[in-house]
């Protein structure tokens, strides 16, 4: 399962720039990749963990701007169609071939 975050933030001050900058630093440290300029991804193991990340994010929302959250499976996410460009590296990984130790 993943969950993808999108977000448009304002970013004229630099006051905003800092808020920007604070929020992608947060997304980055809790385990999402970049996919695209504002566009995060991270694998979740379960329903659970998806709403774990949904609670962290929204303990991390700025004031001003846009961010919204989908949820897809793997088999959604791995069927999404590249149109021009590459994958990263990081956006190979998957829950298929992650091991989870707890």
């Amino acid at each position: 399962m993943r969950l993808i975050v999108m977000f448009d933030l304002p970013v004229i001050t630099e006051e905003e720039k800092r808020i920007y900058g604070k929020f992608r630093k947060f997304l980055l440290k809790d385990g999402y990749i970049m996919m695209q300029y504002s566009i995060y991804s991270r694998v979740c193991k379960n329903s659970d963990d998806v709403e774990k990340h949904v609670n962290r994010i929204k303990q991390n929302l700025p004031d001003k701007g846009n961010i919204r959250l989908l949820q897809v499976t793997e088999k959604q996410y791995n069927d999404m169609l590249l149109l021009v460009g590459t994958k990263a590296v990081e956006e190979e990984f998957s829950i298929d071939n992650m091991i989870v130790l707890e």
